[in-house]
């Protein structure tokens, strides 16, 4: 596949990426990432495979940590939630019932799109995109008062976020929730879905695309992020998202 153009913003809880490439996806591997996806076909065509089956739809959503792949040609809007905030848990309850993939269907919903369509030639303020891709995902999820994580659990997500370029230990991360390792491994999994050491790994992820989007190098966003060198990054890059980084040419 030739290289696509990007337009990415992204923070902890919504990220957005508008990627195009009339060439097209078809190489992209199987992979998984700790996110809700929703993912929009605003020029061409769509598909999404898991070990469910295939689904072909203009909008189709992707549940967090489920294996997948997609085939699609022209300008897509990618659009990942983190699946422990409110908005996440929404989703979760609104779009999935315990599937893999879901097509989304909503009365009136093409209008949300919009913004994100226009904004992939324009020049949006900084912002502009991710809250363009934020009021898709809550279009979603309209009037869901999800709950929040256990505090505790959310308090030591909230601190691994700010630490990413230390190392980070459950044993360590225990004691500042007053929690036994042992309990805090378990409360960790049954709250996120993912070990704490997965975890952090997808925070490093989230922050190492976060500063690649921002203009800086692959060795400078892996440095960011704790990734030992880019080639790190890279191989992490390509074993969550199913291409590699490099496939990609920011705007």
């Amino acid at each position: 596949m030739s290289k696509g153009r990007a337009r990415l913003e992204m923070s902890q809880g919504v990220s957005v990426w508008l990627l195009d490439a009339p060439n097209g996806f078809g190489d992209a591997d199987f992979h998984a990432h700790h996110a809700i996806q929703i993912t929009a076909s605003l020029t061409g065509a769509l598909s999404l495979t898991s070990a469910e089956g295939t689904l072909t739809a203009p909008v189709l959503a992707v549940a967090a940590d489920a294996r997948h792949r997609f085939e699609a040609h022209g300008l897509l809007a990618f659009i990942f939630v983190e699946p422990e905030s409110r908005l996440g848990r929404g989703l979760t309850e609104r779009l999935f019932s315990g599937r893999d993939l879901a097509v989304v269907e909503s009365p009136g919903f093409a209008r949300h799109l919009e913004p994100l369509r226009a904004a992939f030639d324009a020049q949006p303020d900084k912002g502009a995109l991710l809250e363009a891709g934020r009021k898709v995902a809550e279009a979603l999820a309209p009037g869901i008062e999800a709950p929040l994580p256990d505090p505790r659990i959310q308090r030591i997500i909230d601190y691994a976020a700010s630490h990413l370029e230390e190392p980070l230990s459950l044993a360590a991360a225990s004691e500042s929730v007053h929690l036994s390792p042992s309990r805090l491994r378990h409360l960790f999994v049954e709250q996120t879905g993912l070990a704490f050491r997965t975890y952090v790994l997808w925070l490093r992820l989230v922050r190492a695309v976060t500063v690649y989007s921002e203009g800086k190098s692959l060795t400078e966003a892996a440095h960011a992020a704790g990734f030992s060198d880019s080639a790190h990054f890279s191989r992490i890059f390509k074993r969550t998202f199913g291409l590699p980084a490099t496939t990609l040419t920011r705007l």
